[in-house]
């Protein structure tokens, strides 16, 4: 299958062989912690390629590539840090009611010290301290329930998340969760340069999980009755959104203090389905794909509804705002890739 190089004033730039089109590819993502002129592919066939933009074009061979082993539906997620968006541009969204402090967190990680495991080693633990210098991808592992990091330079396994117990199963707890089927690795300004991860899973919970203490995660909430399908954290790692199989979109704070949800607000949707999530780096407005084939604008400060974009014809299953804030791409099953310009940032 060709994977499609598109350039906000050039659509349909070149393309380039990337995965097998029996196979197909899962996602496409790019980052300025891996370089203006690269990109990461991800394909249904298990692999993770890593790509050079050479005068517009693939370049001829990927830099690395990594088999991976994990079939599945789970997007990858680059790692992410704080954006430099100012405290006047950005404020903590405001719930009228107040907020709510998760009820129904997993106490036993969050309160019992003594079921909270030590961080690992230096020597192990090395590489995380200068992740702002590496380029590590998260994804569902192998064995579906767990979270696998990866470094695209030297396209090994880094660690995983849980770790395996000392007789080779996973713990109860994780198996339970069912499948990983949405990560979003980020790297907050209280962690001292150590990854943290929020996963979603298929009986429709999130764990936050450092990788510190990759034995479990530091906190766990259900939020949805179906799996959850996309995640996506606002610049400064303050909040977030998830949507799910379900007819509810859920926005959250992350209390890095307190080390705790905080629910903010509960969405309620006509139609069941949201695909991908999309916060603009401003912290303003964020977009949802849905399965009805509509995208939908919410502001993100308040949790209101914006707008509803009805362009696609079938499944939306990708949103994503440029890092101007200036445009908003969607994509959708009937093959097209809509670019949209709404509520532009005052320069």
């Amino acid at each position: 299958m060709a994977l499609k190089l598109y350039r906000s004033f050039l659509v349909g730039l070149t393309d380039g062989r990337a995965h097998s089109a029996a196979h197909g590819i899962l996602s496409v993502s790019c980052s300025p912690l891996i370089g203006d002129s690269r990109v990461i592919s991800q394909g249904r066939d298990g692999t993770i390629k890593y790509w050079d933009i050479e005068d517009g074009r693939l370049s001829r061979n990927p830099i690395s590539s990594i088999s991976t082993k994990s079939y599945h539906f789970c997007k990858l997620s680059l790692v992410k840090k704080s954006s430099c968006v100012s405290g006047e541009q950005y404020q903590r969204p405001i719930d009228s009611h107040g907020p709510q402090v998760a009820k129904d967190c997993d106490t036993s990680v969050q309160h019992n010290s003594s079921k909270v495991p030590q961080p690992e080693s230096d020597a192990h633990m090395e590489g995380f301290s200068n992740c702002q210098r590496s380029e590590y991808v998260a994804i569902a592992g192998e064995q579906p329930s767990q979270i696998e990091i990866w470094d695209l330079n030297t396209a090994q396994k880094i660690t995983c998340l849980p770790k395996h117990e000392s007789n080779g199963s996973l713990h109860h707890s994780t198996k339970s969760r069912g499948m990983c089927m949405a990560v979003e690795a980020f790297i907050p300004s209280e962690s001292q340069g150590f990854l943290h991860v929020l996963a979603g899973y298929e009986d429709g919970s999130i764990c936050w999980w450092d990788v510190r203490n990759p034995a479990f995660p530091l906190l766990s909430e259900k939020y949805h009755s179906e799996p959850v399908l996309s995640l996506c954290l606002d610049p400064l790692f303050r909040g977030g959104i998830s949507g799910a199989a379900d007819d509810r979109v859920e926005m959250f704070y992350l209390d890095h203090v307190k080390c705790c949800f905080v629910h903010k607000k509960d969405i309620k949707l006509e139609r069941p389905g949201i695909s991908s999530i999309s916060i603009r780096p401003d912290g303003k407005i964020a977009a949802t794909a849905g399965w009805d084939h509509r995208i939908r604008i919410y502001n993100y400060h308040q949790g209101n509804p914006l707008a509803i974009l009805k362009y696609h014809h079938s499944l939306c299953n990708a949103v994503s705002f440029s890092p101007d804030s200036r445009l908003l791409a969607s994509s959708s099953q009937d093959a097209t890739v809509a670019l949209w310009k709404l509520y532009p940032p005052k320069d």
